[in-house]
């Protein structure tokens, strides 16, 4: 069904269930082991900010946030569906004993802290190593440029296809499928049920993995003008050129998520084309979950929530 609205609702796959954050209402909902739904409701941090409203500084601030309410949720959405072990061996038992409730906090955060540390090794430190070897061969900076790009995109392709090997992982996927196919059911106009969600796209050109994609293309064109002389250096100046990156990208996927012509589809094709990794059809107790968690998040007001 073609969209009759585009709305400004977004959410993310949870672990058994979806999260979806509108204007005014944020909610989560979670399939609990015993088969209920658990939903939670909250109140929308508004963006009034003038760097959360300023084009092209925007992007930096708003992708941070919608990472802070996404890893919340997520942290979340494991506690309600994974049963708490009791400590086994002695260690664990004196990190239980001295830090209690702090623990999961500490774990979490050194979570957070190693994942940014792999990030960056893997998509700007090992890029530009690879290339920087080959440079007595390559020669040119900008087939140089190409082609550390090209390593970017296939790590991050192969990362999708390895994880999505893991039932857990495949499952949010699922999760993630259905959480398009609901939003993309509300833009069609359409009652949410499973029947009229079952029969929409799982694709959306919002998705959070097109604008990891657009990131990695953008960046591969702003990075075309930093110097190969040091890779120190390069990947330095990459890391001070990243909210540039970032601001242009988000500016990117909102024109791609605004506007349906040949410009935005051609922007729109390599993203869509992802998530044929990232997402998976669901079942029907999945889509169920995506509406539990997508009708608190829709304004009484339809013009609200317009992108």
């Amino acid at each position: 069904m073609p969209a009759l609205k585009k709305t400004s609702i977004g959410g993310q796959a949870l672990i058994e269930g979806v999260m979806m954050r509108g204007p005014q209402k944020s909610a989560m909902a979670v399939r609990l082991p015993d088969g209920s739904i658990d939903t939670e409701v909250w109140e929308t941090k508004p963006l009034t900010a003038w760097y959360q409203r300023t084009p092209l500084v925007r992007g930096v601030f708003n992708f941070v946030e919608s990472l802070r309410v996404g890893y919340r949720c997520l942290s979340k959405s494991i506690d309600k569906t994974m049963p708490e072990e009791e400590p086994t061996s002695k260690f664990e038992k004196f990190l239980e004993e001295k830090l209690g409730d702090r623990l999961t906090g500490i774990i979490t955060g050194a979570g957070v802290v190693l994942g940014l540390i792999l990030a960056i090794f893997l998509f700007l430190f090992l890029p530009s190593g690879i290339i920087k070897l080959l440079e007595p061969v390559l020669h040119l900076p900008w087939l140089m440029t190409i082609l550390e790009a090209a390593i970017k995109i296939a790590i991050f392709v192969l990362y999708l296809w390895a994880i999505s090997a893991m039932p857990d992982i495949r499952r949010m996927f699922q999760y993630h499928g259905a959480e398009h196919k609901t939003i993309a059911c509300y833009e069609a106009g359409l009652e949410l049920t499973v029947e009229n969600i079952r029969g929409q796209s799982r694709f959306h050109p919002r998705c959070g993995t097109s604008f990891i994609l657009i990131v990695l293309i953008i960046s591969a064109l702003i990075f075309s003008m930093v110097s190969w002389d040091s890779l120190v250096l390069r990947v330095g100046l990459k890391l001070l050129l990243l909210p540039v990156v970032m601001g242009i990208s988000y500016e990117l996927l909102k024109l791609a998520g605004r506007y349906t012509n040949v410009l935005t589809k051609i922007l729109s094709a390599p993203g869509l084309w992802l998530q044929r990794l990232s997402t998976r059809e669901p079942d029907d107790s999945q889509i169920q979950v995506a509406i539990a968690s997508m009708e608190p998040a829709i304004p009484d007001d339809p013009e609200c929530d317009r992108w």
